[in-house]
């Protein structure tokens, strides 16, 4: 009996219930990525190999890149050094051609402002050519005289609108491109070795332009100035600057008239502010929304590309040589 009414509590406290048959509930797939489903942001994988680390930056091979760079500087160093050993006129008259080249592509960028192209490729044609047939008061003066010259063109009636600006981005471009090979002119002009020290200062450039770019890929995770050039790291600038400083010592080895320390006074200078003519003209082309200043070297760029730091110094190898040499 006691069995029977435990049976019967049972029953009625807890009826039976006819479960749901197993085939006719529908089965839940969880659906992978590359299938048609997205990964939900914020997490990564965490298989072996999948993906970076959350937190640290991913690392970029950039040894293809380097050997490119290399195989269009070594070119270009042979080019340069075989136009600088050549009589002074003729590398006078090359400097105006690079300045035409290079002034081709900074109007062509800066075309929305209407730049006035005729002052501008007059201006630096002349300060390229009184650096050689004259001295630097008469680089001055053709400097001086520009001026007068850009009003005469931006008053004319096709000019005269939005001419403050039209003659603002006309002069940057003139000092930008013309003072400097103005000065490539006054250094290969030195006596004895002038030839020498422009090329010293043309492969400390091409190094430690070189070498932060390598240094940089390689272990950069620091940037300098996301916002002019974001791919700039202060990995890549130290290692373009030790090892450019040394690239132009060892060039100086070879030259018993240049000591060691003036050879490393003037690499280290070199060396540091290389990257300045470089982010120079990385925020003149974010401002501008250029890529790259034309394509003259193709997929490496224009000119201006290879010779932004040319640009900046080859003025600070000019006023050192003068100073430590002669």
């Amino acid at each position: 009996m006691s069995d029977f009414f435990e049976e019967e509590r049972f029953e009625e406290r807890a009826p039976e219930v006819e479960p749901e048959p197993v085939e006719e509930r529908p089965a839940r797939r969880r659906e992978r990525p590359g299938r048609g489903a997205r990964r939900p942001r914020g997490r990564g994988r965490r298989r072996g190999g999948g993906g970076a680390e959350p937190g640290k930056p991913k690392r970029r091979g950039g040894g293809g890149e380097t050997a490119r760079r290399i195989l269009v500087a070594v070119p270009a160093i042979a080019i340069a050094i075989a136009i600088i050993v050549t009589p002074s006129i003729v590398f006078t008259l090359a400097m105006v051609v690079v300045g035409a080249l290079c002034l081709r592509e900074y109007l062509e960028m800066t075309g929305s402002a209407r730049p006035l192209a005729i002052p501008a490729y007059a201006t630096v044609a002349a300060l390229v050519l009184a650096a050689h047939f004259g001295t630097s008061y008469t680089v001055l003066l053709i400097f001086a005289a520009s001026f007068p010259v850009l009003f005469a063109f931006a008053a004319d009636v096709r000019h005269r609108d939005g001419s403050t600006i039209s003659m603002g981005v006309t002069m940057l471009g003139v000092v930008w491109i013309g003072i400097p090979l103005a000065h490539a002119v006054f250094l290969r002009d030195l006596p004895d070795h002038g030839a020498a020290l422009l090329i010293d200062v043309l492969v400390g450039t091409f190094v430690t332009d070189t070498a932060a770019y390598a240094t940089g890929r390689m272990f950069g995770s620091h940037k300098i100035a996301p916002s002019l050039s974001p791919n700039k790291t202060v990995e890549g600038l130290i290692g373009g600057f030790i090892i450019g400083t040394m690239g132009f010592w060892f060039a100086g080895l070879y030259q018993n008239w240049l000591s060691g320390t003036d050879a490393l006074i003037m690499g280290a200078a070199i060396a540091a502010i290389a990257p300045v003519g470089d982010l120079f003209e990385s925020m003149l082309k974010r401002d501008l929304g250029k890529k790259d200043t034309g394509t003259l070297f193709g997929p490496h760029g224009g000119i201006l590309d290879r010779l932004d730091a040319v640009l900046f110094t080859v003025v600070v190898g000019y006023y050192l040589a003068v100073a430590l040499v002669y």
